[in-house]
């Protein structure tokens, strides 16, 4: 007869189900994809030794907007801009809704 596990008492729900819970986890998702979004630019831009004036430049705008595309900080860029910007660095951008396996799995109790 095989032993059943234990579970863990110290085990509790996961960090997102922790963000839900205190209501930030919108904000912090939102977060961690503008800091993704931003380091890619960045690296793209690196990549192809393409200083901020010139990338301002293909994407017709100014330096300050594109810094604004490039802070992590500043989750207010649309998505005209943001398409613009990867454009620039010869990319696209792909957007997609992905349904949430978890609160599919409560709706269906």
């Amino acid at each position: 007869m095989a032993k059943s596990a234990k579970a863990n008492p110290h085990t509790g729900s996961n960090f997102d189900d922790f963000l839900k819970e205190d209501g930030i986890f919108e904000q912090v998702q939102a977060r961690a994809l503008k800091r993704a979004l931003a380091e890619q630019l960045d690296d793209a831009m690196q990549s192809g030794k393409l200083s901020k004036v010139k990338m301002a430049q293909r994407m017709a705008t100014s330096r300050s907007q594109l810094d604004r595309v490039l802070d992590p900080s500043n989750l207010s860029i649309q998505l005209d801009t943001l398409i613009k910007a990867a454009n620039a660095v010869g990319r696209t951008v792909e957007i997609r809704l992905k349904r949430d396996a978890k609160r599919m799995r409560h709706s269906a109790l």
